[in-house]
């Protein structure tokens, strides 16, 4: 273990050095010195045509730094397209017959390759364009991809901060829920309380240190709605059939936390009411190793009809509808049916991503 983590140190180092703008630009013109004094040939010796390669390399990066750090900020980048390109190809016109004048003049005790150099101008300012233009496509390239993992990495933050903040709104809402219910129990003096306390530690435990992951254990989310349901039986008393029934192997798979908590709330909150003499909660949960399917089936009392559910079970059913945008977007399927007498809900999840 110490061996590999000292290992992955030294490549992050190594890594660390070689991304470094200096490092790896001065490592490119090495490279381009040494492949024109390979190029050029060394039958006057290497270290004659590799110094007469530093000069024509020089030249080369004069013009394309100049280009990197004044023409494409202030002016291509600037939308002055027209300004930027005549600005272009004077630098090709300046900087090139600098160079060609300096290695004539290099050259002087060697007549045959000055006479080469007046004689592939052409080249030259060729060359020099198409260095300069090279240097202009990696920039566009380099700076698209830096905008496109900045844009990734703030969408990313952006999820997550509201992830934080539509669980944060769930958490509190069912824990109020559920400390109001044990303090009428224990006004109550009631045996049940004691239960409660149980259940309630069990849950907590889950929701602070268990729900900060992006995905958990499927087995842990269905054992909190068994806890959550043996609370609302405690609470409900014998006017509420409560069923909960689970389809298939439940091993492996991985679900967002608490994303059914807020159906099965809005259920027993706005389902329920002292108006039903009888009433009934029906959840199923239907599990295969690539998709989900939740069904919840609720009474609903008499009385106000067109309000019950008005708000499809305010901010909880709200939340998760986002939450359900911003995890499984395009993977799920949500189906909400509010009819006279009884709610359903079915979800749809498809838990491959």
């Amino acid at each position: 273990m110490e061996i590999t983590a000292k290992a992955n140190q030294f490549i992050g180092k190594l890594y660390g050095f070689f991304s470094n703008r200096v490092v790896y630009h001065t490592a490119f013109w090495v490279a381009l010195v040494l492949f024109y004094t390979f190029l050029t040939g060394t039958k006057h010796g290497f270290w004659f045509t590799f110094s007469n390669e530093i000069i024509n390399v020089f030249f080369y990066a004069v013009a394309v730094y100049f280009n990197l750090f004044y023409l494409i900020p202030n002016f291509l980048t600037e939308k002055k397209f027209i300004r930027y390109c005549a600005l272009f190809m004077l630098t090709v016109l300046v900087v090139t017959p600098l160079k060609i004048f300096v290695m004539y003049f290099v050259l002087s005790g060697h007549p045959e390759m000055q006479e080469s150099l007046v004689k592939n101008q052409a080249l030259y300012f060729m060359l020099t364009f198409l260095m300069m233009g090279l240097s202009t496509i990696f920039k566009i390239i380099t700076e698209w991809i830096r905008h496109e993992r900045e844009k990734q990495e703030l969408e990313k933050q952006n999820m997550q901060s509201e992830l934080r903040f539509l669980k944060s709104q769930i958490n509190p809402h069912f824990l109020f829920n559920t400390l109001n219910n044990l303090y009428a129990l224990t006004l109550k003096k009631s045996d049940k309380a004691p239960e409660i306390v149980i259940k309630l530690s069990e849950m907590m435990r889950y929701m602070l240190y268990e729900c900060n992951e992006r995905r958990v254990p499927l087995s842990k989310e269905v054992n909190y709605i068994k806890n959550y349901l043996d609370l609302e039986r405690l609470r409900q008393g014998k006017n509420v059939d409560i069923a909960f029934t689970v389809n298939g192997n439940v091993h492996e798979q991985k679900i967002a936390p608490l994303m059914f908590i807020p159906f099965l709330e809005n259920s027993f909150k706005h389902g329920l009411s002292n108006n039903i003499n009888r009433g009934f909660v029906n959840i199923e949960l239907d599990v295969a190793d690539n998709e989900i399917h939740l069904f919840i089936e609720n009474s609903k009392p008499d009385a106000l009809p067109n309000q019950m559910h008005k708000r499809s079970g305010g901010i909880g059913l709200v939340n998760v509808r986002r939450r359900l945008n911003l995890l499984y977007p395009n993977n799920y399927q949500l189906d909400i049916r509010d009819q006279p007498d009884k709610y359903a809900v079915n979800l749809k999840l498809d838990i491959t991503k």
